[in-house]
């Protein structure tokens, strides 16, 4: 795992001992709790000269009294040792000063729509969102919008749900999603495809997809 090229794989990335860390929809996320906005501000500052000197650069989100961390190697297109070494080094920083990791609330959601020909429609998505056609998928650059996802189905005339959310969670999270999700009068649809994703429904039949790194080669 010491090739700064070699893309790592999911479980690699499980097994690496990140305990601030986790694999959502392929990149690698934490978030640290902070006690006011001014030091997370300064945690910022310090993960961003970190990320300088080391050459790789993160996403952060900095709001009150939390600061978001998100990296990923785009060159190859998933996690490398580059994202573990900097993972290490702003876990450090961030116990240094007092923050606190915040695995709990870590998501990220994707828009899925179902159709029988993504060919046809990708393209008007493409241009609505401002994004690119990449594949079953619209992604903008800008990474401000989610990921619109094409879910390959069979053609009908009839009217059905069309859109879902796929929600993307640590493993752990998944459980007491669902737990939630059940008291709150929805229904699991189907776990067929557990650990990968579980189908959840709402009392009008409406559906979403919690989702993992899991199962996924």
């Amino acid at each position: 795992m010491s090739d700064p090229k070699q893309k790592l794989t999911a479980q690699q990335v499980a097994d690496a001992g990140l305990d601030d860390w986790r694999l959502v929809l392929g990149v690698l996320r934490a978030r640290f709790a902070t006690d006011d906005f001014a030091s997370a501000a300064r945690l910022a500052q310090q993960v961003g000269e970190a990320a300088e000197a080391a050459n790789h650069h993160p996403d952060l989100d900095l709001r009150w009294g939390r600061l978001d961390v998100a990296m990923a190697s785009h060159d190859v297109g998933g996690i490398t040792s580059r994202d573990l070494d900097l993972a290490r080094t702003v876990s450090a920083l961030a116990a240094e000063a007092g923050a606190r990791p915040d695995t709990a609330s870590l998501q990220a959601v994707e828009v899925a729509i179902d159709t029988s020909d993504p060919d046809r429609i990708g393209p008007f998505w493409a241009a609505v969102l401002g994004g690119e056609l990449q594949g079953p998928q619209v992604r903008n650059g800008a990474g401000d919008v989610p990921t619109l996802w094409f879910q390959d189905t069979e053609d009908h005339a009839e009217p059905r749900q069309r859109f879902h959310l796929d929600v993307w969670v640590p493993p752990e999270q998944v459980q007491p999603r669902i737990d939630a999700a059940l008291a709150a009068g929805g229904t699991l649809a189907s776990d067929d495809e557990a650990p990968s994703f579980w189908v959840l429904a709402d009392p009008d039949g409406n559906k979403a997809c919690l989702c993992t790194w899991q199962d996924r080669g």
